[in-house]
Formats: C-alpha cells, structure tokens, sequence
C-alpha cells in the first residue's frame, strides 16, 4: 500500500473546490471501465482517456462509468469539466475522509459511502470511500482500490431480461448502493463469528490476555464501523425526500429496501457494541474469579503454616531456661500440635469449599 503525502493539512490556505487527493494511495493506476447499455445491447470497455467518453454524452443509451484509483486528479477534473459538476463535488470526490452524505444539484446527484469489508480472522477491517455522481443518462462510480464488488452490478446488466434495461439512472444507483450495503451484511456475519470465537473462550475459561487484546480491538472497529454506517440512514431518507427529477416515483420501493438494510445493520451494530461491553465484564469477572482462587489457595496456606511458624519460632529460640525444652515427650507432642493444626485446618477449608 502507498502511503499519500497529500494530507488535509497540506489544504491549508488553498482556496475550496482546490482539486487534491487527500488519503492513501492505494494504487497507482487508475482503471476506467465503461458499461453502456440500451434494451437490445450492451457494451464494456476499458478506456485509456477521458476522451472516450465523449461519445455516449448524447446518446439515449444508459452508461455506467467505473474509475478506479483516485491518485490522478487530472481524469476527475477532466470529467468534471465535462459535465459541468461544481468544484466543491469533484474536491469532496477526492478527499477520501468524507462523511456519507447525499447532495442534490440541478442536474445531478451526488452521494458518497464507505465500503467496509473485512480481511481475516482478527477482523481487520478494510474502508473504501465510493462517490457516485448521478447524471440523466450517466452514473459516476469513484472508487479508491481496484476490485471487481460491482462485478454483480455489470453481470446484472448484461442478463437479458434484466430490469436495468428498461430503467434509467436512478435504479443503477439504486443497485449500486445496495451491493454496498448489502457489503455490510457479509462484515455483521465475520463479526459474529468473531465475537462467538471470544465469548466461547470466556465461557471455557480459556482467556487470556490476547482475549482482553482482541476484545478492545473489536470495540474500537466498531466504533469506526458505526461511525460510516450509521449515517446509511440519514442518506436514504435524504434520497426518498428528494424532488429531484433523476428519482423516479416507482424507485423509491428500492430505495426504501435499501434502507431497511441499513437500519438492520445499525441495529445490528448496537447490539454488538452492547455484546462486547457484557463480553468485557465477563472477562473482567472471570479474572476475578481466578484471582480468587489463588488467594484461596494462598489462604489456606497461610492458615495452617501461621500457627506451625509461630510455634517452631518459640522453640527456636536461644534462651537458656525454657520449661518444654527439658521434657522427654516435648517433640513428639509438638509434632502432634502440628498434626492437629494441620488436620483441624483442612477439614475447615473442606467445609468452607475451598479444597
């Protein structure tokens, strides 16, 4: 992974709208794909220029631009310039630390979201910044990484008796976002996994100091999750409100679908974050406990040797005139004081259930 030297401090002092990839550079190169489609056919490539796209800008055929990699800022101003999109929507395409929020413009839509996808076992999750910019006949796909997420979307479109052939923009953003969303779903089911994993470990009294490890880890992941899904929501009802004439009357039954999603996920999340709050005072009651039973164990310990070390201190004194020191039955009969303790002390802790 490249590491970008363009953080928001560099922004300082420049005027908005002030074009700037802000955030990691995950690749290099940027990858466009086009995808345009009408009724009888459809059409993919990848493109080398902007310029390529051109020629669909008046077409009456739907067309599905995917640009992946942000680091050439060049390509979004250029498409940008095209389009005719405001300064402030291409500035806030490339700063990669953007809240999701739905933005309503003349003549188009403007929407980014994270996606969030998990990578191995410790849950380490993985944030990818989408913008979608919503035209008459266009729909915009900005993408961070290069992957193949809305491969779903392209096989979808290229299927025959596919709805996509007969909608317009709307229900491809609509798709888009779902297969983001829906992204969410597959993360609830590895953390799930991931926290069955912990509470099992906790439940078999096998925690250790990497389950307390673990635990803080999740809790800190789903503060991060929370903090980009929960917005979902505000998104949706933002795109439902809109008058916009791009969202049409019979999406908004998608769109409310994909809402429901997303507040199943937020649930989803809460319930979570609760499960690890009571999963962390198990494991803080389960040290306890264990702590507990050393200090019985150092209890009974103690209790018998006490008594046994006081006595074995008296009669290990130097003094000359000691009246027990002279008798003929002095240490057998201190062995059987030591014997007593010994056995009086035992069969009390068994009592108490602490052996």
């Amino acid at each position: 992974m490249y590491e970008s030297l363009n953080y928001a401090s560099e922004k300082l002092g420049l005027p908005p709208g002030s074009l700037i990839h802000v955030g990691n550079v995950h690749t290099i190169e940027t990858k466009m794909t086009i995808v345009d489609y009408s009724k009888e056919e459809v059409e993919e490539k990848h493109i080398e220029s902007v310029d390529e796209i051109l020629k669909y800008k008046e077409s009456d055929t739907m067309t599905l631009v995917i640009i992946e990699g942000l680091s050439n800022v060049d390509i979004v101003e250029k498409i940008g310039s095209m389009f005719d999109i405001h300064q402030l929507v291409l500035e806030d395409v490339l700063n990669t630390h953007q809240r999701p929020k739905f933005e309503e413009y003349d003549n188009y839509l403007y929407i980014v979201l994270k996606c969030l996808l998990s990578e191995d076992e410790e849950f380490t999750v993985n944030y990818e910044q989408i913008s979608l910019l919503i035209l008459k006949n266009f729909v915009f796909i900005f993408k961070e990484k290069i992957d193949d997420i809305f491969q779903p979307v392209i096989q979808r479109i290229k299927t025959t008796k596919s709805r996509f052939r007969d909608a317009q923009s709307d229900y491809l953003a609509y798709a888009i976002l779902d297969t983001i969303v829906d992204q969410n779903f597959i993360l609830i089911d590895d953390l799930d996994d991931v926290i069955t994993s912990i509470e099992d470990d906790l439940l078999n009294s096998e925690s250790t100091i990497n389950t307390l490890n673990m635990i803080q880890k999740i809790k800190r992941e789903i503060i991060h999750i929370r903090k980009n899904t929960s917005p979902l929501r505000e998104v949706m009802a933002s795109m439902l409100r809109s008058d916009s004439d791009l969202i049409q009357e019979k999406t908004h039954i998608y769109l409310r679908d994909v809402s429901d999603h997303a507040i199943r996920i937020t649930e989803s999340i809460e319930s979570y974050r609760d499960i690890l709050s009571g999963l962390l005072d198990i494991y803080i009651s389960s040290v306890s406990n264990k702590m507990n039973e050393v200090m019985k164990v150092l209890t009974v310990f103690a209790s018998i040797f006490i008594p046994l070390t006081f006595l074995a201190g008296i009669y290990g004194m130097n003094f000359e005139y000691m009246p027990e020191l002279k008798w003929h039955w002095a240490y057998p009969t201190l062995w059987i004081v030591f014997i007593t303790i010994t056995v009086v002390s035992l069969v009390y802790f068994k009592k108490k259930k602490w052996l």
